[in-house]
């Protein structure tokens, strides 16, 4: 088979800006550059623009416009929904969240620890699974919030995010979920969740980095992360990215007009990908319960080799995978999800992510079937028995 130019199956690391999301921002980078926030009309006239893509992305997750805080992306939103809940309840300083979520509320959390705050993180089964009756036994009279991930970033493995939002609320814990590798895969209901945050990034859905969003529920109270001028109605300082946010909008749109194919298609070919490496690769197993999980995501062990020499000769062969989240790329330590789940060393540093996106195509994936199980081969026998 000829080899395609690239085949980009790390889709939950990044993806490439949509067209239509380009031709979107580009009148705000060349002509309506002004301050929103200025007294005259160059400024002025941007509201328009700002309000329409705020509504966009509010659609995106059936939300109200009001409810959306734009932000620099997922990073700051989960940090900044577990900062406000502690400052606008200072009595209670324990926090639960899990032990499998990403880096920026992991890291967060445990920088909170350091400073005297508790934190339990919930344990998850071999198999990735969340023990719902472990989260209602770790809420306490003084836990601030529960902040649980609503897709893993590494496995795609779903939490039943409903059901734990309402556990906390009967019990007056406020709840946070990361559905940042959600948005474009999967439908999301903010109205039907009743989350009282969940925090999105703009560059995992075809829009550029460096933009996101906290949603935040009507009447929960909110004490800004950063703070500076009254923009965002005085919940997150700093000039508005009008560009940015502009694409974030028409790249909502474009996500929600996709989300059958990235439902149906995308699973299809993410199934055709992980069955025929199963099949092929001897000693090879998937990380993770087949479902619930997102549409787009297979995460498999390759027994006996490392997944630092099989990204290198998929690189060679033009394709991109990861080895689990890009935040983390260059660590020498196994991943902390896989070790939650009870892999080994050896099995969490020989598994690879394949994360696939609409974009992709079944020429492509025939080709992955065609070098990887060589690259495997290969591999081991240059691997000491």
């Amino acid at each position: 088979m000829n080899s395609p130019a690239r085949c980009y199956f790390d889709h939950n690391a990044t993806t490439a800006v949509a067209p239509e999301v380009v031709e979107a921002m580009l009148p705000f980078l060349r002509e309506y550059w002004g301050n929103p926030s200025s007294s005259y009309t160059f400024g002025r006239q941007l509201a328009g623009p700002l309000g329409e893509a705020r509504a966009r992305v509010a659609a995106l997750i059936n939300a109200d416009p009001r409810e959306i805080i734009f932000t620099s992306g997922g990073t700051e939103s989960n940090n900044a929904a577990i900062h406000s809940a502690l400052a606008t309840q200072p009595g209670k300083r324990h926090i639960v969240t899990t032990a499998v979520e990403h880096s920026a509320t992991i890291k967060f959390v445990q920088l909170l620890q350091k400073q005297g705050y508790a934190v339990t993180f919930l344990p998850v089964s071999p198999d990735g699974a969340l023990d719902l009756d472990q989260v209602e036994q770790a809420l306490r009279p003084d836990t601030a919030i529960a902040s649980v991930m609503w897709a893993n970033n590494e496995t795609g493995l779903l939490f039943p995010v409903q059901e734990i939002a309402a556990r906390c609320r009967r019990r007056g814990v406020l709840f946070h979920t990361d559905a940042v590798q959600v948005a474009g895969k999967l439908p999301i209901d903010a109205q039907a969740l009743e989350a009282d945050f969940l925090s999105l990034s703009a560059h995992k859905l075809h829009a550029p980095k460096g933009i996101g969003l906290l949603y935040l529920k009507r009447g929960v109270k909110y004490q800004p992360y950063i703070v500076g001028g009254g923009q965002e109605r005085g919940r997150r300082g700093g000039t508005e990215n009008v560009a940015n946010i502009v694409a974030f909008g028409r790249a909502a749109e474009l996500a929600r007009a996709n989300l059958a194919q990235a439902e149906t298609r995308v699973r299809a070919l993410r199934d055709r990908l992980e069955a025929g490496l199963l099949r092929q690769i001897p000693e090879t197993v998937r990380n993770g319960a087949r479902e619930p999980r997102l549409p787009n995501t297979s995460n498999l062990a390759f027994a006996g080799v490392e997944a630092e020499g099989i990204l290198l000769l998929l690189d060679q062969a033009g394709i991109c995978a990861s080895s689990g989240s890009a935040c983390t790329t260059g660590s020498l330590e196994p991943s902390h999800v896989l070790t939650a789940m009870g892999c080994s060393a050896a099995r969490a540093r020989g598994s690879i992510r394949f994360s696939l996106g609409i974009a992709n195509t079944a020429a492509e994936v025939d080709y992955a079937l065609e070098r990887l199980p060589g690259i495997i081969a290969r591999l081991r026998a240059l691997t000491p028995a």
